[in-house]
């Protein structure tokens, strides 16, 4: 594992850090829109006067804080894998690209010494998982990965309350920032309560410093609502929302392919519109992480 000089020398002088994960800059945005805001969301780390660390596999390399060449290689190359943790072992072996998802992103960064990170949305319980089993293996890496994690709540297109009380089962803490309801990712609440709410940087770092004491082994979520202004309009999203339901039901777009067929649905239906409040969100999660990390 190779950590940038930037990042090692953040770490060493006890300065602000905050991880970000590589998804999004392979397979959630489109090109080349998606180097352009790999670079805007560590800028809005540094802004807050943190040091982001951008993480990724390298040719088979885990890195962890991405130079220019290394982003580029991610953000342009077909080959990129998908990695969860699971994927970590075979893609190293390969030599190949990875793109980390939040449960590699947030295994990496704790051996790294990272206890910040800034995603878009969490991966969860799948609506059909009575079925199918389908749960995001992000769950399961929180529960034993003493990370905190800022992030709009997890995408609408999954079971938000099934997703909610598995996060309860798996000790999970769950913090709404400025809010008693859960975020609904593209919308500003999903309906559901939060069971502890933080309203700054430094009552969310609180809890941050408490949970080393008391609870040190499972994540804390700091889940971080759009202004309503800045939202998807809802009825947009529920109308688009059931269409990508059913559409990827006909294509059989299932485990891990159903995100990205979902999510590239979407942009294509709104009109560009919901990646645009896709890339609000990551800045805002970005922001506010270096926030904490800077409290802590």
């Amino acid at each position: 594992m190779r950590i940038h000089d930037e990042v090692s020398d953040a770490l060493a002088k006890g300065r602000p850090v905050v991880a970000l994960e590589s998804t999004i800059i392979s397979h959630g945005l489109p090109r080349p829109r998606n180097l352009e805001v790999a670079r805007e969301i560590e800028a809005a780390v540094r802004a807050e006067g943190a040091v982001p660390a951008t993480i990724a596999l390298v040719s088979g390399e885990p890195r962890i804080g991405l130079d220019d060449a290394a982003l580029e290689a991610i953000a342009s190359s077909e080959d990129v894998v998908k990695c969860g943790v699971r994927d970590l072992a075979p893609a190293a072996a390969r030599g190949a690209h990875g793109a980390t998802t939040v449960a590699a992103t947030s295994a990496l960064a704790v051996r790294a010494g990272i206890g910040l990170f800034a995603t878009g949305g969490l991966g969860g319980v799948h609506r059909e998982a009575r079925e199918t089993w389908d749960e995001s293996a992000d769950l399961g890496t929180l529960a034993r990965t003493p990370i905190t994690v800022v992030c709009a709540g997890v995408k609408s297109i999954l079971d938000v309350g099934a997703t909610l009380e598995r996060l309860e089962t798996l000790n999970v803490t769950v913090l709404g920032y400025g809010t008693d309801e859960f975020p609904g990712f593209y919308l500003t609440g999903s309906g559901f309560p939060v069971p502890w709410r933080v309203d700054s940087p430094e009552e969310a770092a609180g809890v941050v410093r408490a949970r080393a004491e008391l609870s040190g082994d499972a994540a804390i979520v700091v889940a971080n609502p759009l202004p309503a202004a800045e939202q998807l309009d809802p009825e947009l999203h529920a109308r688009v929302l059931a269409e990508g339901l059913a559409a990827a039901e006909r294509a059989g777009a299932t485990g891990k392919d159903a995100t990205p067929f979902l999510l590239d649905f979407f942009h294509r239906e709104t009109g560009g519109a919901s990646l645009e409040v896709n890339v609000r969100i990551v800045l805002r999660n970005a922001g506010l992480a270096a926030r904490i990390a800077a409290a802590a």
